[in-house]
């Protein structure tokens, strides 16, 4: 089995929720899809985790003090921009 990438997995993910949205697959098709978009879902998220962490990593001085700023969970920051 070729290994998970975040790519492919959310790829399949997608695709497991417009399946799920047209809504005409059997009772146990879809109770089956459901399961594979949380495994799906939880293999992103726990990516996203560690991505998250290994750049926060990468941003930190031999002191071990932050460099920078690490990015925003929701994306958007809650200060508004300085645009002097």
């Amino acid at each position: 089995m070729a290994k998970q990438t975040f790519e492919k997995a959310l790829k399949q993910l997608e695709e497991i929720v417009r399946e799920l949205e047209i809504g005409d697959l059997p009772l146990e098709k879809a109770i089956a899809k459901f399961e594979e978009g949380i495994r799906l879902s939880r293999f992103c998220s726990e990516t996203l985790d560690e991505t998250e962490k290994r750049i926060q990593l990468l941003i930190q001085d031999p002191q071990g003090n932050v460099v920078g700023e690490s990015f925003p969970k929701s994306g958007k920051s809650d200060e508004p921009e300085d645009r002097t």
